[in-house]
């Protein structure tokens, strides 16, 4: 590789050649098994390679070396005969018994690099040396290289996508007589360019062509951080096989899933915007430049539902008794770290008016029946663009499910429900079309990371090798996810920009940024340069990128601008009627015990929950509270029945008081709002009291099997 890759923890490698070739489509046939904490199966991708990707010919220079600097090892197909499986009634268990009798063992024998330790036992092909010679001659083979970590990978086919009924229609030929490799790579490049408006018969084919038999085993290997492959005599990503299937398995300790229990106790695994994204659930390419679609067939007992990321409004269909599978699939290019998947014993909450019209809206806002009558020049790649349709750019309110554990479902059905209709209209009357099609909610586990989701994945995080592989540096420092400052920095930023041009004039601005980008990958710059090109000379007041840049996103510290705004805050009436009742607080602390008589009581004003946090904040700034008044607080404001921000803040104060009749208040957030609650723990061991340290480490002891890996990291060093 061209670039040197930092070993510590601190740096995470995006190792996949997507200057070479580009995923243009995923097909996933998966079976989720709870009892072993195992997702298997198969992908197949579907690749496109053009000219800008030949400036090298071969990536061998950049990804041949291993770990330990030796020559590369590839494993090499033994000669086996093993019968094809008819994929069009797939079941990737029978898959992989009839790929076993050609010698794979029943035992996980992969090293924890992610290597075979026994390749022979592993997966039926054995381990050669495969000598590549780093210089850049020209006559050695493409290397395809995928971002990949925890995974068992079994074998890699080529697919040949020839074998599948009607597809000669790709082709010169009315009749498919000779079958080569340029035959191949030239049906798939005309199915990955059919035009949007055929994309169903383009889901269609992608879903045959996965399912068509394989035509030859390809070399791989795999390190820590990707997976390998060539095929002997393939030089360029040209001639490199266009669509490959990879058998393979995940691994119950792999980082993009995570198997825990619901509120409700029962089994449940999500996929998490974990620091390494979907790489330990699909071999995949990384960079967000690599814009894909997908489909996914999963399949689970019939207990289960099957959420995930995608347009349809998925129904399970029952398999043999017990069973059940779930399709979804994609239209919308996007980065392979969107993909999303949950399955638990999830109940839809449905509301008590009839749905019926809203699926009859789904059905005529579908892409297939879509009117594309152009209404403005879209500025991404093409594909069924709901910026396109006249109805859809009307429809405030897209279809959606609402999912949550049983023991919720009341809480849902009173409060949720009711919220989602007017937050969807909002976010179309400010930002414009919804850019898809429908939605599902689901009531996330307790210990899903709050701020998971807001990991760092930028395309040029540092040094980009020619070949596009990077690093995102400290991508992999558990303690990042709970020090995601340029975030809050960012949000105070918009917040400030919104202010200093009026609501009307920013609103507008964004609702043209989204009908401009969408679809788009785009930097911050893009963002802050339309804003400004956007708005009168008049109101610019020296704004500029280049002092916004400096100023908020690149220097340490709470910007001038935003310091200003909280003096200025501090004057409104909402935080003013805080500060008043601040003061009736901190009288109530003052007086004695024992009361006179004529003393009046002090009467305390209803607050909504963003000034009972501010209220709290201020209370916290006190060197003493006795538990008297704690006591009080509590009665006053229902304190242990308020959102997790307002009692993240009372158990702030229970913890900085030692108010031991409420540590069953700091328990209780510690096992139910584990992300928060991982300051919390700094606070209970900083205290130095043993009470207190007794309590975090009893809680943690409760919690650190279900508890998020990189949260259950950062305790673990705080307490021991």
């Amino acid at each position: 590789m061209d670039i040197k890759l930092d070993p510590s923890r601190d740096d995470l490698p995006l190792m996949a050649n997507t200057s070479h070739i580009l995923v243009k489509h995923y097909v996933l046939d998966l079976d989720v098994d709870f009892e072993s904490q195992i997702i298997e199966g198969t992908i197949v991708l579907f690749f496109e390679s053009g000219n800008r990707f030949e400036k090298q010919r071969g990536s061998t220079e950049e990804t041949c070396r291993s770990e330990s600097n030796e020559a590369c090892r590839f494993r090499t197909p033994e000669p086996c005969h093993s019968p094809v499986t008819d994929t069009r009634t797939f079941s990737s268990k029978t898959g992989y018994n009839d790929f076993a009798n050609c010698g794979r063992g029943e035992k996980d024998t992969s090293s924890k690099d992610g290597n075979h330790g026994n390749p022979e036992q592993a997966s039926g092909i054995s381990s050669a040396k495969y000598r590549c010679d780093t210089g850049s001659h020209g006559s050695e083979d493409f290397l395809l290289v995928l971002d990949c970590c925890d995974l068992s990978v079994l074998k890699v086919e080529e697919v040949d996508v020839a074998a599948v009924p009607g597809i000669e229609k790709f082709t010169r030929s009315p009749r498919l007589t000779v079958v080569s490799e340029e035959l191949r790579n030239q049906i798939v490049h005309e199915l990955v360019t059919l035009p949007a408006a055929r994309w169903r018969e383009q889901l269609d084919y992608y879903a045959g062509c996965s399912q068509a038999p394989g035509c030859g085993e390809l070399l791989f290997d795999t390190d820590t951080w990707s997976l390998q492959i060539r095929k002997t005599g393939a030089q360029t990503a040209t001639d490199f096989p266009h669509a490959i299937r990879i058998w393979y398995s995940t691994k119950p300790q792999g980082r993009s899933v995570t198997w825990t229990s619901d509120q409700s106790g029962r089994p449940c695994v999500y996929t998490m915007g974990s620091p390494i994204n979907n790489r330990a659930l699909f071999p995949c390419q990384e960079p967000p430049v690599a814009m894909s679609t997908w489909q996914a067939t999963v399949r689970a007992a019939a207990s289960f539902v099957v959420l995930m990321s995608g347009e349809n409004s998925a129904k399970p269909t029952q398999l043999r008794e017990g069973y059940a599978s779930w399709h979804y699939y994609v239209t919308m290019p996007m980065p392979a770290s969107t993909f999303t998947v949950a399955v638990g014993s999830w109940t839809e909450m449905k509301p008590e008016t009839c749905l019926s019209e809203d699926l009859a809206a789904e059905r005529s806002l579908s892409p297939s029946e879509a009117d594309f009558r152009y209404v403005g020049i879209c500025g991404h790649t093409e594909y069924p663009c709901r910026f396109q349709n006249p109805s859809a750019t009307t429809q405030e309110i897209i279809p959606h499910r609402v999912f949550a554990p049983v023991c919720l479902r009341g809480a849902c059905q009173e409060t949720l429900l009711q919220l989602v209709p007017p937050c969807l209209s909002a976010a179309h009357s400010v930002l414009g079309t919804h850019p898809f099609s429908r939605l599902d909610i689901l009531i996330v586990p307790a210990n899903f990371p709050s701020l998971g989701m807001a990991r760092p994945n930028k395309e040029k995080t540092g040094h980009v090798s020619d070949s596009g592989s990077s690093v995102i540096k400290h991508g992999l420092n558990p303690e990042k996810v709970f020090m995601q400052v340029h975030y809050l920095k960012g949000y105070f930023l918009l917040r400030f920009l919104a202010q200093r041009l009026g609501d009307d004039t920013y609103f507008a601005f964004l609702r043209k940024f989204v009908h401009t980008f969408h679809g788009q990958l785009i930097l911050s710059q893009d963002f802050l340069q339309m804003l400004l090109e956007n708005i009168p000379e008049e109101k610019r007041l020296e704004l500029s990128v280049e002092n916004i840049f400096r100023d908020w996103l690149e220097s340490s510290g709470i910007p001038q601008p935003l310091q200003r705004e909280r003096q200025a805050g501090a004057e409104c009436g909402l935080a003013l009627q805080v500060s008043a009742e601040v003061e009736k607080w901190i009288r109530v602390n003052r007086r004695p015990r024992k009361r006179k008589r004529r003393e009046a009581e002090e009467v305390f004003e209803k607050l909504l929950p963003d000034q009972l946090v501010l209220l709290l904040e201020h209370l916290l700034e006190q060197k003493t509270l006795n538990p008297r008044t704690l006591q009080s607080l509590e009665r006053t404001y229902h304190l242990p029945q308020q959102d997790a921000e307002v009692r993240h803040r009372w158990c702030e104060l229970i913890v900085k008081h030692k108010y031991t009749k409420a540590y069953k208040d700091v328990e209780r957030f510690l096992q139910e709002d584990q992300a928060m609650g991982v300051y919390l723990y700094g606070e209970l061991m900083l205290s130095e009291d043993a009470r207190q340290q007794q309590v975090a480490r009893r809680c943690f002891e409760l919690t650190r099997e279900r508890m998020d890996r990189s949260s259950a990291e950062v305790v673990a060093e705080m307490l021991f």
